[in-house]
């Protein structure tokens, strides 16, 4: 689903594979350090690989909920809630990004729901005012990930579309 339209002139950083393993690892490192999850939870679609890849690092078992943005709405809306696995563990919600905190908002009150003996959050990129628990990287400019930066249209890799005027204003 495409992002909400933001202003181009905040700048982009487009992220490469390289950096943003460099940046799982000291995410993973920084909450291994404070916290010990039994359960990392990624936030589907862009929560996924970050939380797939701080799991495996911690050596966690990994699960996922879905959450997502209609067309034309600002909120986040639960599509797949947290699995019952929660329930008295301590775990880990992990979210590509965090602007307004809209996104892990909703996820905290949907896994609290679910009784967990604790949890807490980490982002990739901190880009806004909400404050997670953990972040590897903060900026307020438009991030770009390696896995985002191309869609499949007319059977070819082509620049998604909603991020042209990104790369054309790129600073």
């Amino acid at each position: 689903m495409p992002r909400k339209p933001v202003s181009t002139t905040r700048g982009v950083l487009e992220i490469d594979w390289p950096l943003f393993g460099e940046l799982c690892r000291a995410l993973a490192l920084k909450v291994a350090r404070e916290y010990d999850p039994e359960l990392i939870l990624g936030i589907a679609k862009p929560g996924i690989i970050p939380g797939v890849v701080i799991a495996s690092i911690l050596q966690r078992d990994f699960i996922s909920m879905v959450v997502t943005r209609k067309a034309g709405e600002e909120l986040p809306v639960l599509v797949t809630g947290p699995p019952p696995t929660v329930k008295g563990r301590r775990v880990l919600i992990v979210d590509e990004t965090c602007d307004t905190g809209h996104t892990l908002r909703l996820a905290i009150n949907e896994v609290k729901a679910v009784k967990p003996a604790e949890v807490r959050t980490a982002v990739s990129f901190k880009t806004g005012p909400f404050q997670p628990d953990f972040h590897s990287f903060e900026t307020e400019k438009f991030i770009i990930l390696p896995w985002d930066r191309e869609v499949v249209a007319d059977g070819e890799l082509v620049t998604r579309p909603d991020y042209v005027p990104y790369l054309q204003n790129k600073r």
